[in-house]
């Protein structure tokens, strides 16, 4: 079948985003410039609706949507606040592993490996690096209440974390998120994760102190900041024998 030649072409239409989702881009490429940084407050709803020749109702729209997604917090009486990791409660955002009887328990960060690497073709994949290009590859262990619970291998894009070494990894009890946040300017806004069982091998195994061949939890995470941009990829090793993965839906 031919086209009638009479009629004109079927242009594609243009596609629109709404005004608030305009808005929040903007706010979004503020923080990534730098603007206001983690634990700043930014202006109030008034202030950047003036800025940006909006209405309020436009600017809250924006900042609800930013606040579910946990890149800023509203406090009563306060204002609107950028999110950080320094803030506790964001330890258990990205750490869904609770204890059977579903007490908190106290978690230590063991990391005993930091080192540069060229990139694998795996690595290189989920980072959006070529192969070949620097990594750090650093290890970890985390402890439950001294009990070593998670193998932690974490690769880094390493022009983001120039200067990153074991010994800043073991200074003080900041989560490495908090640490990549205050120290190089690097946030973690999400992450992607993939489950599967494996059986532990030997290394993983004398590590975490069980049997080879134990069925463990592996969970891939790849961590983006700004701009959807992996900068983080880590392969968990969990133990599961004291301990179950809890997910929050809805």
């Amino acid at each position: 079948m031919t086209r009638d030649a009479s009629r004109p072409a079927r242009m594609p239409s243009p596609t629109f985003s709404p005004l608030y989702r305009q808005i929040k881009d903007f706010l979004i490429r503020s923080l990534e410039a730098g603007e206001w940084g983690p634990g700043d407050a930014i202006p109030s709803e008034g202030e950047l609706a003036a800025r940006f020749s909006v209405s309020q109702g436009t600017v809250r729209k924006a900042i609800d949507e930013m606040a579910a997604e946990n890149l800023l917090v509203r406090r009563q009486g306060k204002g609107t606040f950028v999110a950080t990791h320094d803030d506790p409660r964001s330890f258990y955002r990205f750490l869904r592993l609770v204890s059977d009887d579903g007490t908190v328990t106290h978690t230590v960060s063991d990391p005993f490996s930091c080192e540069l690497q060229s990139a694998t073709p795996e690595v290189a994949k989920v980072l959006g690096l070529s192969v070949g290009d620097q990594v750090l590859r650093v290890e970890r262990l985390l402890r439950f209440n001294g009990e070593p619970v998670v193998f932690d291998q974490i690769y880094l894009v390493a022009d983001l974390f120039f200067g990153l070494s074991l010994e800043k990894l073991r200074e003080g009890e900041r989560s490495l998120y908090s640490l990549f946040e205050s120290d190089f300017g690097v946030r973690m806004i999400n992450a992607e994760e993939h489950l599967r069982a494996v059986a532990a091998d030997a290394y993983s195994a004398g590590l975490l102190g069980v049997a080879e061949g134990v069925p463990l939890l592996l969970v891939e995470r790849t961590a983006y900041t700004y701009g959807n941009k992996p900068v983080e990829w880590r392969r968990g090793l969990y133990c599961t024998r004291h301990h179950y993965y809890r997910n929050d839906l809805g």
